[in-house]
C-alpha cells in the first residue's frame, strides 16, 4: 500500500476507514519520518496491539492550545465553569462587551 515507512501496519477500523499503527517495538525510523506522514492520516502506536499514543498533524493551533487540551486541571475548571453557567446562568455577549468597554476619560482642561 506504499505507507511511507516500513515498521507500519495498516488496519481497517470504523467501516472501511483506513489507519497507519506502529507497534512501538518495531518503530526503527526516525521521529522525522513518522511527522511527515501525519499530514495525511493519523499514526497510532501501539504496545502489544493496544493503542497507547498517536501521532496527529495539528493545524491552527500554538503549544498552548495543545498542551492545555489535554490538561486535567485545565478541563476540570473548564467543567467547573460550564456546570456553573447551567446552573446560575450566565451574561449575553452584548452585556460581556458593556463590561470589558474601557471608559471614556474626560477632558481636563
Amino acid at each position: 500500500m506504499g505507507l511511507g515507512f516500513k515498521d507500519a501496519h495498516v488496519r481497517l477500523t470504523m467501516g472501511n476507514e483506513v489507519m497507519k499503527t506502529v507497534e512501538v517495538t518495531k518503530a526503527t525510523q526516525p521521529l522525522a519520518d513518522y511527522t511527515k506522514k501525519v499530514k495525511k492520516e493519523p499514526v497510532i502506536i501501539t504496545r502489544e496491539g493496544k493503542p497507547v499514543a498517536a501521532l496527529i498533524s495539528i493545524s491552527n493551533a500554538d503549544i498552548e492550545t495543545v498542551s492545555l487540551g489535554d490538561n486535567p486541571k485545565f478541563l476540570a475548571l473548564i467543567e467547573r465553569s460550564r456546570a456553573r453557567r447551567k446552573a446560575e446562568g450566565g451574561i449575553s455577549a452584548e452585556e460581556m462587551l458593556h463590561r470589558l468597554e474601557k471608559p471614556k476619560r474626560s477632558k481636563i482642561m
